[in-house]
């Protein structure tokens, strides 16, 4: 029997989407990542590869609105002997041991001195939990509770936490693809976490294959991903980017990617934006456990967009909510964890959302005193559009709303019918002289941010 050829010889079949992200993911998952540091540099260095990205780097102390952007956390080893000298936690074999950003340690301490310094999951005795102490100095280990319950009593524990935080950059990165107009489409997602594979290294993957996606297409919008730390790296975006804020129209916070639940949407600040109207689309099609919440002040960097005083129209997707799996912040969210179909999912829902917004518009009927008589012009009957059929309903449906009135998305929320068979059948009736595309207006929350801005509100100016 001949052998099929493996994925890298020469007649081997491409590996699809799914296994495309997977593969990227389980590349970045390894890496040490933090707020700011050479985990970061090493992550953006591999984004770099995939796409054209413009690297910033905000100074170390640099105000960024209320906060200050942190010193970079470099770590080059950290253990824990027990009294025999037997190493019973190390660093090497993963880097969520370390509290994230701990402060450095050496010496020895007996266990009871130890204990309030270790983390454990007592509920999940067999995984490692990911533990944070960004803004305040101190240290610590996080191990499985299983192996702290069978640590000696007795005798000095030698520790070392070979770390240090010193003054230089944040880092954060960029990638712009440039549309028909300079009104921008912001994606973003954080890559601020260690060895998290849905909780970081899947937004992070989808992202960059969406870019990719998206790179050879006519757009109207301008589409920006930014790949930046959770909060403070949002926040230190928005402070300098003043002039590009005023120019965002839709906007999408990514994390949590590749298991198999939901999916989920949370929408905006605003509830209605353009995004949230999509997004709901989207999800009405995506199974029974799909689900579309409220805006809350609370999950990722959706809550910096969406603050008052910047109101922009940023939801959240995800498969899983964030803190809802037994999974989250612990070992067990490994490359194993998520699944090429499930990261393919992903990447198709946020392309068709981004679709919708490209393709939404009013459409004029040219014959609108009555139905206009559809047999004559080959739209009645046994109707064919080629790979996407137009149906008789979604013709109607369509020139029943095209009143200057209605978008393409109010249609599909009022008729129940898919946003992509009505543009279908928009397109047939403007080939057969029925109908008129209405020029895109502003954007109608565009004016409400700039006087705000003028008033002097709560937004800032950029910081250079």
């Amino acid at each position: 029997m001949k052998r099929a050829p493996a994925e890298n010889e020469p007649g081997a079949a491409a590996p699809s989407l799914g296994a495309r992200i997977h593969a990227l993911a389980a590349e970045l998952y390894p890496i040490c990542r933090s707020l700011a540091g050479p985990g970061v540099r090493a992550t953006l260095d591999i984004i770099g590869r995939e796409i054209e990205l413009k690297r910033v780097e905000t100074p170390s102390g640099a105000p960024a609105h209320d906060w200050t952007t942190p010193r970079e956390w470099r770590v080059r080893e950290a253990w824990i002997r027990d009294p025999s000298g037997r190493v019973v936690l190390d660093f090497r074999d993963s880097n969520l041991h370390v509290v994230n950003y701990s402060a450095p340690v050496r010496g020895r301490i007996s266990l009871a001195s130890l204990r309030p310094h270790i983390f454990t999951l007592p509920e999940q005795p067999d995984l490692i939990p990911y533990r944070t102490s960004y803004y305040e100095e101190r240290w610590g280990f996080c191990m499985r509770h299983a192996d702290l319950e069978r640590l000696p009593a007795r005798g000095a524990y030698e520790i070392c936490i070979d770390a240090e935080h010193v003054v230089g950059a944040m880092s954060h990165g960029e990638h712009l693809i440039r549309g028909r107009t300079d009104r921008e489409f912001v994606l973003t997602t954080h890559i601020c976490h260690p060895s998290l594979a849905n909780d970081n290294c899947s937004g992070i993957a989808v992202l960059t294959e969406l870019a990719k996606t998206l790179a050879n297409r006519d757009l109207h919008w301008s589409y920006r991903f930014i790949f930046a730390p959770a909060t403070i790296g949002a926040l230190a975006w928005l402070a300098r980017n003043a002039a590009i804020v005023d120019r965002i129209d839709h906007g999408l916070v990514v994390s949590c990617l590749g298991d198999g639940g939901g999916p989920n949407y949370k929408r905006s600040r605003r509830g209605d934006a353009p995004i949230d109207r999509a997004m709901a689309h989207v999800l009405a099609g995506a199974g029974p456990a799909a689900a579309v919440r409220d805006f809350a002040p609370e999950g990722y960097d959706e809550r910096q967009f969406c603050s008052p005083g910047y109101d922009l129209p940023f939801g959240l997707f995800q498969r899983s909510v964030h803190a809802t799996f037994p999974e989250y912040h612990t070992s067990a969210d490994n490359p194993d964890f998520i699944r090429p179909e499930h990261l393919a999912a992903s990447h198709d829902m946020i392309l068709e959302a981004i679709e919708i917004i490209e393709a939404d518009h009013r459409p004029v009927s040219l014959s609108p005193m009555g139905e206009p008589q559809l047999g004559r012009r080959g739209l009645y009957g046994a109707i064919g559009g080629g790979a996407q059929p137009v149906d008789i309903d979604a013709i109607r449906w369509v020139l029943n709303f095209a009143d200057d009135r209605h978008s393409l998305l109010d249609i599909a929320a009022r008729s129940g019918l898919r946003f992509h068979a009505l543009a279908a059948a928009a397109d047939r009736l403007r080939g057969a002289g029925l109908l008129a595309e209405k020029a895109r207006k502003p954007s109608r929350f565009r004016g409400r941010r700039r006087a705000r801005s003028r008033k002097g509100g709560a937004r800032s100016g950029p910081s250079r």
